[in-house]
């Protein structure tokens, strides 16, 4: 066996990984996503995060059933939360994406491209979520209930939004400190919430793709239906791990897997 197709086999592994950490922490999967497409499978960043937008969105819907029978997701707060972050994504998707060119900036010998503002961005995204991971819980501070949640939801919706159209992101990692901070959700039900606003948002953001990137289906379906097993196994498995463990160590893979794009793409191009 030839030393990429030993590659696309980790690919499709590391498909069951992004459903297994959806399943276990209602967030993650999408910052696994777009480097297994981009560096496993040689797909260019712009359609790799319309593969993780479908990819995201149809495994989190499964994981929305799921949680819907055991009466975890809050609709109302779903859809406030939701709804500019729908408007975002799909107008970003639809209309702003194509017209980033692929070359930004020059600056003498070193070309600033679409590609590298794309991975740059996700690195970002990958060491702040890893930092948000490893925060100790400060379990004897009251939680705040601010009375101004209503903005905070709108705003929060239009900024996740950008950077899921952006970035192919589903914002968990976001999505549930500002339920559990601002409206005291309790975590369960935060990440159950989460999940739905996961699912709606990514599958809305990449019907604005549709059009105008050319879907390898075959490849897609599959890739999918391996993460689909991923998050039912998942949601098993969170109710005999340690979650608090599970952040952490999936935090430090965070940071090594940052450390190494980073350096793709700075270091060696």
């Amino acid at each position: 066996m030839q030393a990429v197709e030993y590659i696309q086999l980790f690919g499709y592994v590391g498909a069951l990984a992004i459903g297994v950490v959806l399943g276990l922490m209602g967030s993650g999967g999408s910052l696994m996503a777009v480097p297994i497409f981009t560096y496993m499978f040689h797909i260019n960043p712009v359609t790799t995060t319309a593969y993780s937008l479908f990819v995201v969105g149809v495994v989190a819907t499964f994981g929305v059933l799921q949680n819907i029978k055991k009466g975890l997701v809050d609709f109302r707060i779903a859809l406030v939360f939701a709804l500019p972050c729908f408007i975002t994504v799909y107008v970003v998707r639809r209309f702003l994406m194509n017209q980033i060119p692929d070359e930004i900036a020059h600056f003498n010998d070193f070309v600033l491209t679409k590609h590298i503002v794309i991975m740059l961005l996700l690195v970002f995204l990958m060491a702040l979520a890893a930092i948000a991971m490893l925060r100790k819980n400060a379990n004897n501070s009251e939680p705040l209930v601010h009375k101004y949640a209503i903005v905070v939801f709108i705003v929060g919706g239009v900024l996740i939004g950008f950077l899921t159209a952006l970035v192919g992101i589903g914002g968990g990692f976001l999505i549930i400190p500002i339920l559990v901070i601002y409206i005291n959700m309790p975590i369960q039900k935060a990440i159950a919430t989460s999940l739905l606003i996961i699912a709606l948002k990514s599958l809305i953001g990449f019907l604005g793709d549709i059009n105008h990137i050319a879907m390898n289906w075959s490849f897609l379906l599959v890739f999918t239906g391996i993460a689909v097993l991923g998050i039912i196994l998942g949601m098993q498995l969170a109710t005999i791990i340690n979650g608090k463990k599970l952040k952490k160590y999936f935090a430090y893979f965070l940071i090594v897997l940052s450390i190494c794009i980073f350096s793709k793409e700075m270091l060696f191009i």
